[in-house]
């Protein structure tokens, strides 16, 4: 009895120090999964290719699902397109190059001759600009969501008229006049028919900023347009934008005036 007593004392003792070995190893560190536990490999493999194929066919049949690496399929180029939000990556340049409603504006368009400025003017004082009232028939009108607005009578059956309003400039400013008069003018197309295409006819500086006149044709009709974008010294500058249909081309003339007419508000 006395060797089974004995016995008994030596197994227990074995297994109160392997609770003790547990207890003193330390924890998995926080956030930290522990992998699948793989059983070794019978003997070392040999150096060599032969042993480098083994060693990586080895680790791929041990690796669980979740250790498993995808290559990331490489990221779809994005193209701006017409009347939507910039694509990442893309300047608001890069988007009006990439619009062919607007064409590239060259050096074959020329100068236009300006009238004489009006002296009678409509003062914007949110812009900066005071620009001209024109005579009849155009009239003003309710200025929302512009500052000012002159309109033409609409004619019967007609979905569009002449309109001539100014505001600060609704989009972003750019480095010179010229670039921020050619947002402003791809702007315009928002208040055209739709499918609206521009042509240029006239391009040049301005005092304080920029002019285009150009064509806008939707379909079988046309409108004559053009912007002025002047730093009127407010926080963006303003923008003069004109546009009159074809049914209306007795009033093309006042495009000329409205480019001419434009100034900073003394």
């Amino acid at each position: 009895m006395r060797v089974v007593y004995r016995g008994l004392a030596v197994a227990a003792a074995v297994a109160a120090a392997a609770v003790a070995v547990v207890v003193v190893l330390p924890s998995e560190p926080d956030g930290v999964v522990a992998g699948p536990v793989t059983a070794p490999p019978a003997a070392q493999p040999s150096s060599g290719p032969s042993a480098e194929a083994s060693s990586s066919a080895s680790a791929s049949s041990s690796a669980s699902p979740s250790e498993t690496v995808t290559p990331a399929a490489p990221a779809a180029q994005v193209t701006p397109t017409p009347g939507t939000s910039l694509a990442p990556g893309y300047t608001a340049m890069e988007a009006l190059y990439a619009d062919p409603r607007v064409p590239e504006l060259t050096a074959k368009v020329k100068r236009m001759r300006l009238p004489a400025p009006s002296r009678r003017v409509t003062k914007d004082r949110r812009s900066g600009l005071a620009v001209p009232k024109l005579p009849k028939p155009w009239k003003t009108y309710g200025p929302a969501p512009f500052t000012t607005r002159q309109v033409l009578p609409r004619l019967r059956g007609g979905t569009v008229r002449g309109m001539f309003v100014t505001c600060p400039l609704p989009i972003m400013e750019q480095k010179s006049p010229r670039d921020s008069a050619l947002l402003a003018a791809r702007w315009t197309l928002n208040h055209h028919p739709k499918g609206a295409r521009i042509t240029w006819l006239a391009s040049q500086p301005v005092r304080h900023g920029w002019m285009l006149v150009y064509r806008v044709t939707y379909g079988k009709r046309s409108s004559r347009a053009a912007v002025v974008v002047v730093d009127g010294g407010m926080s963006k500058p303003g923008l003069a934008f004109v546009t009159v249909p074809d049914a209306q081309r007795k009033q093309w003339s006042d495009i000329a005036r409205v480019a001419s007419g434009v100034r900073v508000l003394g």
